[in-house]
């Protein structure tokens, strides 16, 4: 390992190595004191992140002859991830003790996740990306059964773990046909191979295999089927984490992976993968509209927001500045549903009761500061200004309008204003309806609504610095 080798994987090696430490520290810790095990989990955060002021400004870094890439791309998505990580970690600290499920192995699984979609951001392979994806995955199918002996929440880590595991095998494949095709499994060698060789039927068997795989790990129709059963079954401190990271990794590596390695098959993914964002949009919002539970109806924004982000994907093939915006709107989204999901964690009940949107009646007469932060984040999901949710999916259809894809902006449109409908719905309930139940009041819960309530609200007044940002980390990716 040279010293290049071991800068670039830098935060990776540090969020790793510190979850590995936590679990040998959390032996030491008496049950009911697990928050010390969250607080040094939150440490390990932000010693991850000071590994990324080693990272090239400009231009990037390759390591381990090719595999793993340090670039401006990485570097926004490592942000993202990591900051999503901490807010998680704080709702956590409340959350898990309510519950009744306070292990510290929650901390140390977080951790582990974290750490492979750092890796995703990065991976230049397809076998850098496959490892990543299970380091990502594996986490996670065991955090869905967290609430162990509860059922639905059994339910839910099982039928995650067959569905991630049948995709897993659509991937694998997708990866030995474009070696078959290419002799190669580096992006970079991928992408010269099909120049010299031009577009053939086994590479493009292989690229659409990958689509499935990365599809279902974003929650694209129709590889959506899971999301519902596994958001509504498992714990919410899992879910919330899973609807922003789970999601955003697959983003890293389906943009990252599709415009460095396929740019020779842009005419023939490129309209799969705008029919793929169209059906996504429509199926998510649609179902939203007839569901009576908050998880079920988050999960099912959360698949009609991949929808959205996906529209970004064909409008890259002619338009860069498409992957800047995609890159936006996945720190706005992270923000707004990190929001949401905290808000549902305080009126969420011990017994799990507090769930269904009729419970969010009233809400403001009771706790008015958590009923303004749940409208800014519903207002934001809806794309209505002065939120980031607004500017984001300005930027994303404009980028499609820019490429070609009016008729994909205007499905975008409509199913927006659809959306309106029952995002709106639980503002209304909150504000103009009568209703009992309580609500949570927690520093650490306030914290992270307020933080990310706030966050929101100004970069949507203020977005250019940000937006400009995540266009120029587009430039370092490496073709």
């Amino acid at each position: 390992m040279t010293q290049t080798d071991f800068l670039v994987l830098l935060p990776v090696i540090l969020l790793a190595g510190w979850a590995l430490v936590l679990m040998l520290v959390d032996l030491a810790v008496p049950a009911g004191r697990k928050h010390i095990t969250g607080w040094l989990a939150l440490l390990g955060t932000g010693v991850a992140a000071a590994g990324l002021l080693g990272w090239p400004r400009v231009g990037a870094l390759t390591a381990f002859n090719g595999l793993v890439v340090a670039d401006g791309f990485a570097t926004f998505l490592h942000a993202i991830f990591l900051v999503s990580a901490a807010v998680a970690i704080m709702l956590a600290l409340n959350y898990l003790p309510r519950a009744g499920i306070e292990r510290g192995e929650f901390y140390v699984l977080l951790l582990l996740t974290v750490s492979g979609m750092l890796l995703m951001s990065q991976a230049a392979d397809l076998i850098i990306v496959f490892l990543a994806l299970e380091l990502l995955s594996i986490p996670l199918y065991v955090l869905s059964g967290l609430a162990r002996p509860n059922l639905a929440s059994e339910e839910s880590a099982m039928k995650y773990f067959l569905l991630g595991a049948f995709a897993s095998g659509f991937l694998v494949y997708g990866i030995a046909l474009t070696y078959g095709a290419t002799g190669t499994t580096g992006l970079n060698g991928i992408l010269a191979a099909a120049a010299q060789g031009g577009p053939n039927l086994l590479l493009l068997a292989g690229a659409s295999l990958l689509l499935v795989g990365l599809g279902f790990k974003v929650a694209a129709a129709p590889f959506h089927m899971w999301t519902p059963d596994v958001y509504d079954g498992a714990p919410s401190i899992v879910t919330a984490f899973m609807s922003v990271g789970a999601k955003a990794g697959g983003f890293a590596a389906l943009l990252r992976v599709f415009l460095t390695a396929f740019p020779a098959l842009t005419p023939q993914w490129a309209l799969v993968a705008a029919g793929l964002a169209a059906l996504t949009m429509i199926v998510g919002n649609f179902a939203a509209l007839a569901q009576s539970n908050i998880k079920r109806l988050l999960a099912y924004s959360s698949i009609a927001h991949a929808g959205y982000i996906l529209m970004a994907l064909p409008a890259a093939g002619s338009n860069d500045a498409a992957v800047g915006s995609a890159l936006f709107y996945l720190l706005a989204y992270a923000l707004t549903t990190l929001g949401a999901w905290a808000v549902v964690m305080a009126v969420e009940k011990r017994d799990g009761a507090g769930l269904r949107l009729a419970d969010y009646a009233g809400l403001f007469a009771r706790r008015p500061a958590l009923a303004l932060g749940m409208a800014v984040f519903m207002f934001s999901l809806t794309g209505l200004p002065p939120t980031s949710g607004f500017i984001a999916k300005v930027n994303v259809f404009q980028a499609a309008i820019d490429a070609g894809y009016v008729w994909l902006a205007l499905i975008g449109v409509v199913t927006s204003l659809v959306s309106a409908y029952y995002y709106l719905r639980i503002v209304v309930l909150m504000f103009m309806r009568e209703g009992a139940g309580e609500a949570l009041n927690q520093p650490a819960l306030n914290l992270a609504v307020g933080f990310t309530a706030g966050a929101t609200f100004l970069i949507g007044l203020f977005p250019y610095p940000l937006l400009q940002l995540a266009q120029q980390s587009v430039l370092a990716i490496v073709r």
